[in-house]
């Protein structure tokens, strides 16, 4: 078993710098778990507690079903992959991938055999003979996941492994890892991963679930599909999804036939399906939340608000339409034949799909419109 359960776990640093607050997260036995969240928000401390590289200031962390606090990192069962790599620069890459091996006592013909196997895996190899400075970026990126797999450890952590990459090697990559995960499971091998990464479309594409953090703490944990649909709050609607959602101030009223959203001098009626999505006496002040992908032109005589369009972003299939409503500024991703044609005189007719809508607490940020 390789499951993963922290409880209550704090970092603090210098007696008063408080990193980590206290939080929970349990990863099943052979997930593929991703921290994910902007510079600073503890997700790299969170990963390097559970490596043994930072020390736990309270709470505990279980691997299987021993505590591993105050276990050295050799000790953990864990193999971690970093952002740097970490090879050997003296030590060509069949060295590299067994060093680990040797140092633990394995024989010769065992070392031979698990790293003609992990070489045959990740495709490397040709790659056995050459030194560190002789691979590319991707190439000394797939040893480092090599010197990991061959410890065949409880648990994998990642530690932003692919932001060195160039966009085009970090999409080859994703792939790679991901298959490489679903093999292992295929297989019956320990397979459990946690990855820590800023960015939101690796998060999005690689995990089972992703543990979204701010400020060291956790907002929300759940799979991709509803982060996306059902975000607990604004932070975790602004952070996932690409272009990010228009989150913006407005005023929320009931009106006869139902919620009204008033933005400066603009208004717009919804109907039943927002209605019956709000808790009970929302109202006032708000945040209104909408994706730049769920806005389609009105239709004539449709209830609608009129934009001004401010910049047109053409990319080839799709225009990014950044436009202002009311003194407030949205996004909108129009088809291009839709745009063209809409487009008069810098303005536009556009109304949101009223399933896609969301209504947040203004102070306290949680979705006011998931029930």
């Amino acid at each position: 078993m390789a499951q993963l359960s922290i409880r209550n776990l704090e970092k603090v640093y210098g007696g008063s710098l408080k990193a980590l607050h206290g939080i929970n997260l349990d990863v099943k036995d052979g997930e593929f778990m991703v921290l994910v969240g902007p510079s600073g928000c503890a997700k790299s401390t969170t990963l390097r507690m559970i490596a043994g590289l930072e020390t736990v200031s309270g709470g505990h962390i279980t691997i299987g079903d021993k505590i591993v606090n105050n276990l050295a990192p050799g000790e953990r069962g864990i193999a971690m992959v970093f952002q740097n790599y970490a090879l050997y620069p003296h030590m060509k890459v069949r060295k590299n991938l067994s060093f680990g091996l040797k140092l633990a006592g394995e024989k010769k013909e065992e070392i031979s055999r698990r790293v003609q196997e992990v070489a045959e895996v990740l495709e490397i190899e040709p790659l056995l003979d050459r030194l560190p400075k002789q691979l590319s970026g991707g190439q000394a990126q797939r040893v480092a996941l090599g010197r990991a797999l061959i410890k065949k450890p409880e648990v994998f952590l990642f530690d932003e492994p692919l932001s060195n990459l160039d966009a085009k090697l970090r999409a080859s990559m994703r792939v790679r890892i991901t298959d490489l995960h679903r093999r292992l499971k295929e297989q019956g091998q320990s397979s459990t991963v946690v990855y820590v990464t800023h960015d939101q479309v690796e998060a999005m594409t690689m995990g089972d679930r992703i543990c979204v953090m701010k400020d060291g703490r956790i907002m929300q944990v759940d799979d991709p599909e509803t982060l996306y649909a059902k975000p607990a709050n604004a932070f975790v609607a602004g952070f996932i999804g690409m272009p990010e959602m228009n989150l913006v101030d407005a005023t929320l009223t009931r009106g006869e036939s139902g919620p009204v959203v008033t933005f400066g001098d603009q208004s717009i009626r919804f109907g039943a399906k927002l209605a019956g999505r709000l808790e009970a006496g929302v109202g006032g002040e708000v945040t209104f939340g909408v994706r730049p992908q769920h806005f389609r032109l009105a239709a004539a005589g449709e209830d609608a608000l009129t934009a001004k369009v401010i910049k047109a972003d053409f990319l080839g299939h799709e225009v990014d339409v950044h436009i202002m409503i009311g003194g407030q500024r949205f996004t909108v991703v129009l088809p291009v034949e839709d745009y063209r044609k809409a487009a008069v005189d810098g303005t536009i007719r556009i109304r949101p799909e009223e399933d896609r809508v969301f209504i947040f607490d203004r102070e306290s940020g949680q979705n006011v419109s998931l029930a």
